[in-house]
């Protein structure tokens, strides 16, 4: 078990990528905080899940929008599970509209849970991290972090703010032992797209655009990638980005 005895953070994580991680996380050992910013009742059905099988979690509700909400959640983590040792930074928002049909509501969203929420929970995390001089996070970007995609402006605006972080935040924390990493996810299969996938040209099109011929991927493979980069197998990476897209990002 390559993360045995490690207490993880993974936000956004009663469904889609998230969830994928978290039960990918138990099976290495880890003890998993399962976070919905909405649904207490989703994130206790992932944890369910992980503790039937034998692994160790709990389930929290907070929306990491508020940084507040950050220190509480730290908080209640290290009361019920103990320090935390990795953080996925996983918890987005993407709401593809045109400039002109883009609200300031919509732009805020989307900024406040995949910019300033990363931050926030890092920050949240950190003093501790540097106490003990070790610690892994890991934002979950997009291949949206440099490359544009159209009708997504904010979306791209926040994923390419995220992206910048992460490397800026290694400079600041690796003389600390605290690797900062990101994964950039191309198309994945999950609810954000859900509506899209229904209409099949639709995947026939992405599909089109990756080398690998796949329009989606499936969540679970990006599971290797975060089991790594939160493993001491990744101790001397700092400020690098696991692309995984099918090929995508390559033309």
């Amino acid at each position: 078990m390559r993360l045995k005895n490690k207490v993880a953070i993974i936000t956004g994580s009663s469904r889609g990528i998230g969830s994928s991680i978290a039960y990918r996380f138990a099976k290495e050992g880890c003890k998993v905080a399962v976070l919905s910013s909405k649904n207490i009742d989703a994130a206790k059905s992932v944890a369910d899940k992980i503790n039937n099988e034998g692994g160790i979690s709990a389930a929290f509700c907070k929306n990491i929008a508020n940084p507040n909400n950050c220190i509480e959640l730290v908080a209640d983590v290290v009361n019920i599970l103990g320090n935390v040792d990795i953080l996925i930074n996983n918890a987005g928002v993407f709401k593809p509209k045109l400039i002109e049909d883009t609200t300031e509501n919509d732009w805020n969203e989307q900024i406040d849970v995949n910019l300033k929420g990363s931050f926030f929970m890092i920050k949240a995390l950190v003093p501790a991290m540097k106490h003990r001089r070790a610690g892994k996070i890991i934002n979950i970007t997009s291949i949206a972090a440099d490359i544009g995609f159209q009708n997504s402006s904010a979306y791209c605006a926040s994923k390419g703010g995220q992206g910048n972080m992460t490397r800026a935040m290694c400079l600041e924390l690796a003389p600390y032992g605290i690797n900062v990493n990101s994964i950039a996810p191309g198309n994945i299969k999950t609810d954000m797209n859900e509506v899209l996938r229904k209409n099949p040209e639709y995947d026939k099109m992405q599909a089109s655009k990756t080398p690998s011929g796949v329009g989606h991927i499936d969540p679970e493979e990006l599971c290797g990638a975060a089991v790594y980069l939160a493993s001491e197998e990744a101790n001397s990476v700092h400020g690098a980005s696991i692309v995984i897209d099918g090929g995508w990002s390559a033309w």
